[in-house]
């Protein structure tokens, strides 16, 4: 079996792991690559692109990745107010990276829709090759349901691309809560853009004071936003929705149920959220101990990934063939 994996991420060229955290999880972060921590540190973001592409092409079950970067936070005259140190890579970057390993990655645009210029870079960039958007309005402080923005859903539109929306809580870089809920996808959807829902909805801590209920594999305790996502994937044939870091615990524990929603399989598609890093053998989803163990004993990131959700999603499921749809390509 061969997939695309729909959502990856490029980091900043300029990435250094050299804040607190950094130097604390880049021992980690390197062994998951299967890279040398010395190489990681000396030049970050090469080593990080060599081993992610590598890694792609000795997958036993992946063909490509939809490779996506960040865009900066802006003003509305398209002056840069925050461009974070690791996620931020520019659509630029993306397209190097895309030209230079061409066999593993296909490019998508990041194009924070507050830069004044931002429908005459949907086209330039869709022209340079560019098969899909990547919103994280929640970063940028952006309402995707304010109007100003219908002029760049109908570009995405006639462009016939889809944009992915990030939907659930955040923790890789500072976001604002509001406007990472699921009615963010409300807009989008009705101006006809073909819209995916990025990480199921899931993944917010909601009890404080009963904290062990964020990590229960009860549905009782889920995100409500995943049932709305999981309702509005049987209204709207333009909506989809993603798996990416699904693998990390606050959303692990849903894989048993959203396997059993087979209603919505033709609607989900298959994606990891790379490099986020995700446990195997410590993790809130149900397997047992020795799957967990043979899993976690695969070298290939991509193939670890997979090899989880194929306990859930057998070879053959609709997850693993749905990016046809949305990419147009056989």
């Amino acid at each position: 079996m061969k997939t695309i994996d729909i959502h990856t991420h490029l980091l900043n060229p300029s990435v250094r792991f050299d804040r607190p955290l950094d130097r604390f999880i880049v021992r980690f972060f390197a062994k998951k690559l299967g890279v040398e921590v010395k190489r990681l540190k000396a030049n970050p973001y090469s080593v990080y692109l060599e081993s992610m592409a590598r890694a792609i092409s000795e997958s036993q079950h992946l063909e490509k990745t939809c490779l996506f970067g960040v865009d900066s936070r802006v003003d509305h005259k398209g002056r840069d107010i925050h461009r974070d140190e690791t996620v931020c890579a520019s659509t630029e970057d993306v397209l190097a990276a895309a030209v230079h390993y061409p066999d593993s990655f296909i490019p998508f645009l990041s194009v924070n829709p507050d830069r004044p210029d931002a429908l005459d870079l949907v086209d330039e960039y869709v022209e340079r090759g560019c098969k899909g958007a990547k919103f994280l309005q929640n970063y940028w402080g952006v309402d995707l349901n304010n109007e100003r923005l219908l002029p760049y859903y109908e570009k995405l539109k006639s462009n016939d691309i889809p944009l992915i929306i990030h939907i659930g809580c955040e923790y890789t870089v500072q976001s604002d809560p509001d406007y990472e809920r699921i009615n963010m996808i409300e807009l989008p959807l009705k101006s006809g853009v073909t819209v995916i829902a990025a990480h199921m909805g899931l993944g917010r801590p909601n009890y404080k004071f009963r904290f062990w209920r964020n990590l229960s594999k009860n549905p009782d305790f889920f995100d409500q936003d995943y049932y709305t996502l999981l309702e509005k994937l049987t209204v709207y044939d333009n909506l989809y929705a993603d798996l990416s870091a699904i693998l990390t615990p606050f959303k692990a524990r849903s894989l048993r149920h959203i396997s059993q929603q087979t209603m919505t399989h033709e609607k989900i598609l298959f994606g990891t959220d790379f490099p986020v890093p995700f446990p195997i053998i410590f993790n809130t989803y149900d397997l047992d101990i020795s799957t967990r163990l043979r899993i976690n004993a695969m070298e290939n990131p991509f193939d670890r990934y997979i090899e989880a959700l194929l306990e859930y999603f057998p070879a053959g499921s609709a997850i693993y063939s749905n990016y046809q749809k949305v990419l147009g390509i056989t």
